[in-house]
């Protein structure tokens, strides 16, 4: 499922609910099923807290990062290995604009193209 998130703070972020899930539980979200459910909100009020388990997520992410080297030899992007720390940047950049505005995040099914 692709999954749209949204808030008046920021332009939309898309993700894989797969990979949205792991991103949702670092951020403290706790689900009663082992599937993302396909409708949710980060409140103002967990914001700070979403933040910072990402941010630990992001950390702990060891994973090799070659977006810096511009070598024409270099694997292609399309082969290159995509870690959490670039899957969540962009979600992490939204909840940083929302909380500085006050505002929640939510996420639900991306509509069809």
């Amino acid at each position: 499922m692709l999954i749209l998130f949204q808030s008046k703070s920021a332009a939309e972020v898309l993700m894989f609910g797969q990979h949205a899930l792991p991103v949702l539980l670092a951020a403290g979200k706790q689900f009663d099923t082992p599937e993302l459910p396909e409708r949710g909100v980060i409140t103002r009020d967990q914001l700070d807290a979403a933040i910072a388990g990402i941010e630990s997520l992001i950390a702990a992410d060891h994973s090799r990062d070659d977006s810096t080297q511009h070598d024409d030899a270099a694997e292609h992007p399309i082969d290159q290995h995509v870690g959490m720390r670039r899957r969540a940047w962009p979600l992490l950049a939204m909840l940083r604009l929302s909380r500085e505005k006050g505002e929640d995040v939510t996420w639900g099914p991306a509509p069809i193209w």
